[in-house]
């Protein structure tokens, strides 16, 4: 209802629930040194991150609602890179649209446990385009090359 007849003004709450489960799983991955983090990070997600935890078992009703409202998060969440030594090649959203790179594709065991600054050049920071040709296919050169690098 609308605040001038009682209500607290929201269009919907149930998107603004959601909306809200979504803002604290982001925290997950941008404040993890908080202690809500941690503390769910140690019970829940150990030995992964917040967009890359798998169910589990033991669960308490909070953590099964916020990880239900995980596709907000990973609707809008894409890696910046900057030096790239901790971002997965394969299987992690860090081209400039936020796709990934699936690890299924054809050649991706050469890749598979190699971080994104093997496809920057060691001097310049800039990619290194003769090693992205080599490695990926066309389509996927293009989206590589086109994602910007940050400072």
């Amino acid at each position: 209802m609308h605040k001038s007849q009682g209500g607290m003004g929201f269009k919907d709450l149930s998107a603004f629930n959601l909306a809200m489960l979504g803002k604290q799983g982001s925290k997950f991955q941008t404040e993890s040194e908080s202690l809500v983090s941690c503390i769910f990070k140690a019970h829940y997600f150990p030995n992964r991150t917040y967009l890359m935890t798998t169910i589990g078992h033991n669960l308490s009703n909070v953590w099964c609602i916020i990880l239900h409202a995980r596709f907000i998060v990973c609707g809008g969440v894409r890696w910046n890179i900057s030096s790239g030594t901790c971002i997965p090649i394969l299987d992690e959203p860090w081209l400039h649209n936020g796709e990934c790179i699936d690890g299924n594709i054809l050649g991706g065991h050469f890749v598979c446990n190699a971080s994104i600054n093997c496809l920057l050049d060691p001097h310049v920071k800039r990619w290194n385009e003769p090693v992205v040709r080599q490695v990926f296919n066309e389509d996927l050169t293009s989206k590589i090359l086109n994602t910007p690098l940050f400072e």
